[in-house]
């Protein structure tokens, strides 16, 4: 194929195809079906390589996960530009947000809440063979209190502080399906020392995803949110659950606080209608960018 490139192919029944993508890459493949589309310019040299009879049939699920890979990527590249070394993970759940990060290569503190019991259990699980993986039983709200949360089936990732909309209860069935649980809700603003305690220097990202209660969460960090240098949150365009703003309500009380957005990912749409339900919006402090990998607007 090219310098020092091989191919042996021990099935002349049922040969290999090859394509060339570039000076020194190249695709084996003996599906037919596949196809490689370049990604950017040629000097990335980046290719997807799909089934598009496949990609045709569940076209959402393709969607999604590309698009989930974008979006991880660039919250992985906020951390590095903003230096992060403690992420402020609220609605940990089984610690899915956590394995992210650790497999694109944050080696800094993570602090997990997660408040239902039976899910911080597998959490702390997870998280037991990592020193620099904390958990934290709580939820995260505007003021503490001992109330109940709405339960979803399976994996409890859309249980919520807050009762379904009626758009929710038509979009998902799931939606409080399980009854409610006792958790624990507290301000972020009263533990934010002991979540930061022991780091010199302390550059922290905060990550919501609370199920419908982002903004009392943020609003619990009360003056200390001026020490959190980037965040993550869930923006709504049809609320699946009751009292939640729509998307720009919430990014304009992000922006007041001195936030700007660097991205916007689809996180859920309703396939029927083809809407985007949710957004998770990435925002940072500018200045709080190392000066060198600042520009000036001019």
């Amino acid at each position: 194929m090219g310098k020092k490139a091989w191919v042996v192919d021990r099935r002349p029944d049922h040969p290999m195809s090859v394509q060339k993508l570039g000076a020194e890459s190249w695709l084996l493949t003996r599906d037919p079906k596949r196809v490689v589309r370049r990604i950017g310019p040629p000097r990335l040299r980046t290719h997807v390589v799909t089934d598009e009879r496949a990609f045709r049939r569940k076209s959402p699920l393709y969607q999604r996960s590309v698009l989930d890979h974008v979006a991880d990527e660039h919250v992985a590249l906020v951390l590095r530009r903003l230096q992060i070394n403690c992420v402020i993970d609220v609605g940990a759940n089984r610690g899915q947000f956590g394995r992210m990060l650790r497999r694109r290569g944050y080696t800094g503190r993570i602090v997990s809440f997660e408040p239902l019991a039976q899910v911080a259990e597998k959490l702390e699980k997870r998280a037991a063979g990592d020193p620099d993986w904390w958990v934290i039983p709580y939820a995260l709200g505007d003021e503490t209190s001992e109330t109940a949360m709405h339960v979803a089936g399976g994996q409890g990732r859309l249980s919520s502080l807050r009762d379904p909309s009626e758009f929710g209860k038509d979009w998902s069935w799931k939606l409080g399906s399980e009854g409610s649980a006792a958790v624990s809700v507290r301000r972020l603003d009263d533990l934010f020392d002991e979540v930061v305690q022991g780091l010199d220097g302390p550059r922290v990202y905060l990550k919501l995803d609370t199920q419908g209660y982002d903004l009392p969460a943020f609003a619990g960090a009360g003056a200390r949110i001026d020490e959190i240098l980037g965040m993550q949150a869930e923006v709504s365009v049809v609320p699946i659950y009751e009292g939640v703003p729509r998307l720009g309500e919430q990014l304009a009380i992000y922006e007041g606080a001195g936030f700007e957005l660097t991205g916007m990912f689809p996180v859920i749409r309703d396939e029927a209608s083809m809407r985007v339900i949710e957004f998770d919006a990435v925002l940072i402090r500018p200045e709080a960018l190392p000066a060198r990998q600042r520009r000036v607007p001019r």
